[in-house]
């Protein structure tokens, strides 16, 4: 190759291609449309014909500068011009060599460039000699391969004996070439270089021919298989047809593939689903069989395999969701919103399983409902009261009969969504038998770590219920097995108070009643002394069910009224007339004793329909000393009278008693109103202080009362229902509670306008019990024991502080 220095510059016109490149010895016809172009060409036809094409560096830029050019391009000799409507030329180049561009003369009116020739070798060394007949063979294999190249070309290329010419003919004829590949062959001056660039370009195209051809046929296998199946299915139609057999087997079975397509099931779930829509439609229409797939595929393609509803994360709404229908429950409603903050902030996390406990009527279905409601999702509610047979939980294999699908899976069916509330009532009232154990199936329902891929007899494939916010109900706790109890967060609801129960009836109770009867407010009047009247005399449990009822009386008794008397529009319910709607009074809550009595105690009981005091009664009677227990007592309440009684034995000579006094005497201990059961160790300490007041004649304040359980040492343990018993003896008119000191930490559930009203002394041992609650003897009475310390009535003493 001549040195730079001694090259011959040649001063041409330039035409800019835009993706297109001009070999040399190749005859090319281009429209020329831009103005500087077209005055290149002009100049050139003045000046001999010939001018340098070179391609631009990106096509889509109208007005290229030298720096968006290449510097390798092609000197051409033009051969026809040619004017076309529309001001734009035709002009047929014919590639002249090489030409490397030195530096540019002018760039306008149109541009020119110094550039050099660059000679094609005319040597063909033995290396050019190998290449030839390996892009040949190369080529030859391409033209077999693609489509789009012209088998007349693989005859040109052959007929070329320079091994450069050879290169850039095979460039000229790959059209679907990258214009990059194009130009880099085209500046390899070096003969072996060029083909050897040739060759790779070959090779990459061969790979991806092969590539293409693979995917072709399998995509043709594909089709055919497809074309092959709607074949069979039309000459299937066909026959049905002239046999006058009905063509629905084939309209069905095909809607359940568009179904079972849409759902969105999980893959191994819609295979199986897909091998039985096969079995149903080569199955014979009489066939028993087809029934029962057919059955099986609409529960499949019925349930909620994709669909969830959108959760309301907005806390403040949920809170007045709750708040509007339902007065109190703090803790439940604490922890429901505790999980939609936890919720808001965790996209992804597994329904808690949470297990409402309480007595009837407290409103455990209804927070249900609520929750449903405050989170924007489906509600199911399923009742398992009753239940003995495992296959309501679990479904009845296909085997059988009617076979159908457990109450868990229809529960979600009829939700219609992944993440529905689903409330499974009555937990506590399940059994087992010999038909199987439903708690125990139940097991992997209410388990966040198992349910993700519950398995129903039926439905025989895993359906995932971790999205569920579970919640379950139960009256009493130990009726639940305990395996099923762990898996569950316990949320005890212990009933409502007077206050609460008062509340709930303006708000929400007389309000829907009066709706229901057709009145209005103006048409009944109820005050709310009427409405406590009521839940003391007329009611007695710990929810509002009954309460429900007597409003209900009213609301009927006032419709009648009204109906009956055309003048009458109001109905007015006092104190004083509430008999005659309601009749006498039902209930009576206790109260508190008129005047201090000896070997009277005052004791606290817990019910299910809250709490009361209960008086309990001593009498000694000269005999050999037997411990007479009455009332209906259970045994746990006997063993705390004996061990009151062992205890007041153990410290005799402290109290001022005979040693021997259980010798001489029999002591009767009655708890009334005997046709009730009575259990429980928490009066213990009542019953020992009313027989210390007996033995020695000092009476037992009136205005106290007490609960807890006594030991053999006379230590007080704590006891259960602190706020029931509070509430309730607050009712009754009490003002002075002893606690177990261990009991403190309940006083924080006690509402705080009792709590203000209330005196409530913690003790740790049965000598302060007795120093608060036993008073100094009446005169004229024998003392037995020395006078007693001075006790504050306000209970401000270091040993019994006051909460």
């Amino acid at each position: 190759m001549a040195d730079k220095r001694t090259e011959q510059l040649l001063n041409l016109p330039l035409l800019p291609l835009k993706g297109q490149i001009v070999f040399p010895t190749m005859i090319v016809p281009l429209e020329v449309g831009r103005e500087k172009s077209m005055r290149a060409v002009e100049a050139a036809m003045n000046e001999g014909r010939r001018m340098v094409l070179a391609m631009q560096k990106d096509a889509k830029n109208e007005m290229p500068t030298p720096d968006d050019i290449y510097l390798v391009g092609t000197i051409v000799e033009i051969k026809q011009v040619v004017k076309v409507p529309g001001g734009t030329l035709k002009v047929v180049f014919e590639g002249v060599a090489r030409a490397r561009i030195d530096h540019y003369v002018s760039e306008e009116p149109y541009m020119r460039a110094a550039v050099a020739q660059v000679p094609e070798p005319t040597t063909r060394s033995a290396e050019a000699e190998a290449l030839m007949r390996m892009v040949i063979s190369q080529y030859e294999r391409y033209v077999k391969s693609a489509k789009k190249v012209p088998p007349e070309s693989l005859v040109t290329a052959v007929q070329v004996e320079e091994p450069g010419r050879l290169a850039d003919t095979i460039a000229a004829y790959m059209t679907n070439l990258d214009m990059k590949d194009k130009q880099a062959v085209l500046e390899a001056f070096d003969v072996v270089e060029r083909l050897e660039r040739i060759s790779d370009i070959l090779s990459r195209e061969m790979e991806v021919l092969d590539l293409e051809r693979k995917i072709n046929v399998r995509v043709r296998k594909q089709m055919e298989k497809t074309q092959r199946e709607y074949y069979l299915r039309e000459q299937i139609k066909a026959i049905q047809k002239e046999l006058g057999e009905r063509d629905d087997r084939g309209t069905e079975a095909e809607q359940f593939r568009e179904k079972i397509e849409k759902l969105g099931m999980p893959d191994e779930v819609k295979e199986k689903a897909l091998r039985e829509v096969d079995r149903f439609e080569k199955m014979p229409p009489m066939a028993a069989e087809a029934v029962v797939v057919r059955n099986y595929l609409e529960w499949l393609t019925s349930l909620p395999w994709s669909t969830f509803t959108e959760d309301q994360d907005d806390l403040k709404r949920a809170e007045e969701i709750l708040e509007s229908e339902h007065y109190g429950l703090k803790k439940p409603k604490d922890r429901i919103l505790e999980y939609l903050a936890v919720r808001k902030l965790v996209k992804k996390m597994k329904g808690p399983i949470l297990c409402l406990a309480g007595p009837p009527g407290v409103g455990k279905t209804s927070l249900a409902k609520s929750v449903a409601h405050a989170l924007g999702r489906k509600f199911v509610r399923i009742s398992l009261g009753g239940v003995r047979d495992e296959a309501e939980i679990r479904g009845h294999r296909r085997t059988y009969v009617g076979a159908l699908p457990g109450r868990i899976i229809q529960g979600m069916r009829q939700a219609g969504s992944r993440n529905p509330v689903f409330l499974l009532d009555e937990i506590d009232k399940m059994s087992s038998d010999f038909r199987g154990d439903p708690a125990s199936a139940l097991l992997e329902v209410l388990d966040p770590e198992q349910n993700h891929s519950f398995s129903d007899h039926y439905i025989e494939v895993p359906f995932d219920l971790s999205d569920v916010l579970f919640i379950t109900t139960a009256n009493v706790v130990w009726n639940i097995p305990r395996p099923l109890l762990d898996r569950m967060e316990l949320i005890t609801i212990s009933g409502y108070t007077e206050d609460e129960k008062v509340e709930i009836a303006k708000r929400h109770l007389l309000p829907k009643q009066r709706k229901d009867h057709g009145l209005s407010e103006e048409n009944l009047e109820v005050s709310e002394n009427v409405i406590r009247t009521i839940v003391r005399e007329y009611t007695r449990e710990a929810g509002v069910r009954n309460l429900e009822r007597q409003l209900a009386a009213l609301c009927r008794k006032a419709a009648r009224e009204i109906a009956t008397h055309d003048g009458v529009q109001t109905v007015r319910v006092t104190t004083q007339n509430l008999h005659t709607f309601l009749g006498a009074p039902r209930y009576q809550w206790g109260k508190k004793l008129k005047e201090d009595q000896v070997g009277v105690a005052t004791g606290m009981v817990y019910t299910e329909t809250g709490g009361d005091i209960l008086p309990i009664e001593v009498s000694l009677m000269k005999g050999k000393g037997s411990l007479i227990l009455t009332g209906k007592l259970g045994e746990v309440m006997k063993e705390s009278a004996q061990a009151g009684l062992s205890y007041i034995r153990s410290r005799a000579r402290d109290l001022g008693l005979e040693e021997d006094f259980h010798a001489k005497h029999d002591i009767h201990i009655h708890v009334p109103e005997g046709a009730v059961p009575k259990e429980g160790p928490s009066a213990g300490i009542a019953m020992a202080t009313a027989v210390v007041s007996a033995l020695t004649n000092r009476p037992v304040r009136a205005d106290l009362a007490m609960t807890g359980e006594i030991t053999l040492r006379g230590r007080v343990l704590p006891i259960g229902g602190v706020k029931e018993k509070l509430l309730g003896a607050h009712r009754a008119g009490i003002t002075h509670i002893i606690l177990p000191r261990e009991n403190e930490k309940d006083l924080e559930e006690i509402p705080g306008n009792v709590r203000k009203k209330l005196h409530v002394h913690l003790v740790d041992h049965m000598d302060e019990v007795l120093r608060l609650a036993l008073l100094e003897p009446r005169e004229g009475d024998e003392q037995i024991l020395p006078p007693p310390e001075a006790i504050d009535v306000e209970g401000t003493q270091p040993t019994s502080p006051v909460v």
